[in-house]
């Protein structure tokens, strides 16, 4: 029962570390990533839908991004929603081509970001700590209900405390990665 919990927990935990990574993948740093527009919801054929599944998107150099719509009457939908979105980049297009030119990051721009990812790994350390307390407050009612011994769920808290130190650090690292990835010049 208490490697119920501390599955369930760890399998928390693998969720909240993926989409910090995904989340923290939309931040524009100095550089073309494909990351950046992937996601992006576009308005077609009626429905939201992400990028990727109207245009394959290319990063043919440091500084540039292509999105080549499958369908070519997509391309007024997509340059809509590129200059609706908050990356801050003006699409241009020839007609079957949208190319974004990712401009140089200015520092007062750079340290606004690294602001947005401290942010945002702060609100994933949050969740996590929220999810270590539900997983304790588990092994403490299973406790309550004479299912397992005092012995076992102090093994229990302290096993669940020892994936959640592993979890911050590795979401630390994952924030000074992105951090530094921000401020490279």
């Amino acid at each position: 029962m208490v490697n119920d919990v501390i599955r369930e927990y760890e399998a928390h935990l693998k969720k909240a570390t993926e989409a910090l990574r995904h989340n923290l993948a939309t931040i524009r740093t100095g550089r073309a990533s494909a990351g950046l527009v992937e996601h992006l919801p576009v308005e077609a054929y009626g429905a939201p839908m992400p990028l990727n599944q109207l245009a394959s998107i290319g990063v043919p150099e440091a500084r540039l991004i292509t999105i080549q719509p499958y369908d070519a009457s997509m391309i007024k939908a997509i340059e809509k929603a590129i200059q609706n979105s908050d990356i801050g980049i003006n699409p241009t297009n020839d007609g079957r081509i949208i190319r974004l030119a990712i401009p140089q990051l200015t520092e007062e721009r750079r340290k606004d970001l690294v602001k947005v990812v401290r942010h945002r790994v702060e609100d994933v350390k949050v969740s996590v700590r929220n999810q270590r307390r539900d997983a304790m407050d588990q092994l403490k009612e299973l406790e309550a209900e004479k299912l397992i011994s005092e012995d076992e769920l102090k093994r229990g808290q302290e096993r669940v405390q020892q994936l959640t130190d592993k979890c911050i650090a590795e979401l630390d690292q994952i924030g000074k990665e992105k951090e530094a990835d921000v401020l490279a010049v």
